[in-house]
């Protein structure tokens, strides 16, 4: 039998672009970061190491160490992506401005045409929207939370209140209905804009119905690494009824 390509009629494949992502090892939400991406840009994923401790102050430091991140953005490289988001709130704030410095440094000094980090996106995208006063819900332990506060000061962000979850592990597990509590219980009046940091909690679909509620932004870890790295490309990410999504234009072409 003879095959006729002709027969085979359907749409054009798009052109990809792509951003290579570099997440710690036990980041487990993948579909979500996809949820943000146009259908033309392409995610490339890439692990950190394994580290053998509890989610603390420590395990953040070494998902930092510029060695790992330098060789795992070159991994993800193979395939021309147009910028690298380094997706990890923790691993980004952990060692104060200079260290989020350093990282966006290392990224690119590995060879990619763009960086993110999240915690760089965050002050990014807080400036974006004017907001220098927020509240914080995060999963972590104080120590840790205490780390993101003081990295937020740095940039003349004041925390207004916040809220850590304790967990030291299977973060990814936090239901919608415990950050909706957990926001309820650090916003206020004083809080132009409210954080939920982690790249590990999922956030996509809260999101437009807790602004909606509380009547201001509402910013979320995997969100901001998204629009900061699209944005970074020149590309828009996707997001109805998310304030920082019809905010951001890109910058390039």
């Amino acid at each position: 039998m003879t095959f006729d390509p002709t027969l085979v009629v359907g749409p054009e494949l798009l052109a990809q672009d792509g951003i290579g992502v570099v997440a710690p090892f036990d980041f487990a939400l993948d579909r979500e970061l996809w949820r943000w991406t146009p259908d033309d840009v392409s995610l490339f994923m890439t692990r950190l190491p394994y580290v053998p401790v509890p989610v603390t102050v420590e395990m953040a430091t070494a998902l930092s160490d510029h060695s790992i991140v330098r060789q795992a953005t070159r991994d993800v490289l193979a395939p021309e992506p147009l910028a690298v988001a380094y997706a990890c709130a923790s691993g980004s704030f952990i060692r104060g401005k200079a260290g989020e410095q350093g990282l966006h440094g290392t990224i690119l000094a590995a060879g990619a045409p763009a960086a993110a980090t999240t915690s760089g996106a965050l002050v990014e995208s807080l400036r974006l929207l004017n907001a220098t006063r927020v509240a914080v819900v995060t999963p972590y332990i104080d120590a840790v939370t205490d780390r993101l506060v003081s990295f937020l000061g740095e940039h003349g962000i004041t925390v207004v209140s916040s809220v850590g979850m304790g967990l030291l592990s299977h973060i990814w597990k936090v239901g919608y209905g415990e950050i909706v509590s957990a926001v309820s219980t650090v916003d206020g009046p004083d809080a132009e804009a409210v954080f939920i940091s982690c790249t590990n909690v999922p956030t996509y679909d809260i999101i437009a119905p807790l602004e909606e509620l509380i009547r201001k932004p509402v910013l979320t870890a995997n969100q901001v690494t998204m629009c900061s790295a699209l944005r970074a490309m020149g590309r828009s990410a996707a997001g109805p009824g998310q304030s920082l999504v019809q905010l951001i234009r890109p910058t390039a072409a």
